[in-house]
């Protein structure tokens, strides 16, 4: 399962790498692929926990935009 999110804040490949470190210690993760362009980031894995993914990016230093 892919689960797409977007991350407000991301600028350089340090934000990146920060993003995809503190999600893939989520239990289930298969993979993390960011795009800074556009902020997307999407998450490969089993039973993705949208607040698991919300929390990971906080502990980051990021915030998920908010979707309609």
């Amino acid at each position: 399962m892919i689960k797409n999110y977007v991350v407000e804040g991301m600028t350089c490949d340090a934000c990146r790498a920060s993003v995809e470190e503190e999600i893939n210690e989520i239990p289930g993760t298969q993979g993390v692929d960011v795009d800074l362009e556009t902020g997307r980031v999407a998450v490969t894995g089993e039973e993705i926990s949208d607040e698991l993914v919300a929390r990971a990016v906080e502990a980051a230093g990021y915030r998920l935009q908010e979707q309609d």
